[in-house]
């Protein structure tokens, strides 16, 4: 019976709750998060696993995660365990890419996953992005340059999106400065 690690942190965005496996981070909670949550997915990736008490397995995620939240980390340096479809994995390899301070449309990460008309299915991919924040589906913008949904909510969104483009404010619209 697989073993996932546990355990949540207090940040500067609000808790958020983590999940790993022997083979890495699986799956990050943001605070007032939609979807399924921890046992939707584990329901869905993980059917059978035992939920322990994992600060200790955890450490290095949350300190990364901490530094990145305080403007001190601009990339990850943690074993993952990215479960979905091959599309939905091809997805997240392709916003791995996307640098920090940078964003793409989603139509540009449908062209970069060989997939030109498939915007739609890259979006519910971003989506279903197990990662947020590690995986960086919040740089995926629409097309017009306003902001489109975040599992963590607009605001949130719009503040990483300033956090790491170096401005402070977004307009009234969602677009950045």
């Amino acid at each position: 019976m697989e073993l996932l690690h546990v355990t949540e942190l207090d940040s500067p965005i609000g808790a958020l709750r983590v999940a790993s496996s022997d083979r890495g981070l699986a799956w990050v909670g943001l605070p007032h998060g939609g979807g399924r949550g921890l046992g939707g997915w584990i329901r869905r990736h993980a059917p059978g696993a035992r939920r322990a008490p994992g600060f200790a397995e955890n450490r290095e995620a949350l300190t990364q995660l901490l530094e990145y939240l305080e403007g001190r980390r601009r990339s990850f340096d943690l074993p993952l365990d990215l479960r979905g479809t091959g599309f939905q994995r091809a997805v997240w390899r392709a916003l791995l890419a996307i640098p920090y301070g940078e964003t793409c449309s989603y139509a540009d990460l449908a062209r970069a996953v060989g997939r030109p008309t498939a915007t739609r299915a890259v979006g519910a991919a971003n989506g279903a992005n197990p990662l947020p924040l590690v995986v960086p589906c919040h740089r995926v913008i629409a097309s017009s340059g306003e902001l489109a949904g975040y599992g963590g909510g607009r605001e949130l969104k719009a503040r990483l999106l300033a956090m790491e483009s170096g401005h402070t404010e977004h307009t009234a619209q969602g677009r950045l400065l």
